[in-house]
């Protein structure tokens, strides 16, 4: 689980995604990029850099009445866990996928593919001792919704694009 929840094992994947997207989207590549890119940066500093310090909960590892009986594999990371933003990043990366598929016709396995491992990246943070199950849930909920909510403005900024 080590390795499923460090970030550049997933390196050959997100090129293998930036190949994917230019192979199919050549009109659209650099905006679709653009927006892979917004989602999962805005759920990071949704997560990272407004809920975790507002609601500061502890990270299993770090809470006083829990933390001798967690096992941690690797590093615990900052003192505070909730949400997680690995399960946010991940699920921004499958709704972003799935819209994109589904806007441009794209028939393809790779979304599904992805759902999966973002269900299981979000559960190594478990497994590791960094997260509890409710701060995966609602991180990878916060992450799969915003896509959603951001794609009506890049439809409406190509549309724009085009009429000029």
């Amino acid at each position: 689980m080590f390795w499923v929840t460090y970030r550049f094992t997933w390196i050959p994947l997100y090129l293998y995604i930036i190949y994917y997207l230019f192979k199919n989207i050549r009109a659209d590549f650099v905006l679709s990029i653009l927006f892979v890119l917004i989602s999962v940066g805005l759920a990071d500093r949704i997560t990272s850099g407004l809920m975790k310090p507002y609601f500061q909960r502890f990270r299993p590892c770090h809470d006083p009445l829990i933390q001798h009986i967690v096992h941690v594999v690797g590093n615990c990371g900052g003192q505070y866990g909730f949400v997680s933003s690995h399960a946010s990043n991940s699920f921004a990366l499958v709704a972003a996928l799935i819209i994109l598929f589904k806007n441009y016709k794209i028939d393809s396995k790779l979304p599904l593919f992805l759902f999966f491992w973002a269900i299981i990246v979000s559960y190594s943070r478990i497994y590791v001792g960094v997260h509890f199950p409710t701060d995966i849930l609602v991180g990878g909920l916060i992450g799969f919704l915003i896509p959603f909510a951001i794609f009506p403005i890049v439809k409406l900024i190509k549309q724009k694009a085009s009429i000029t």
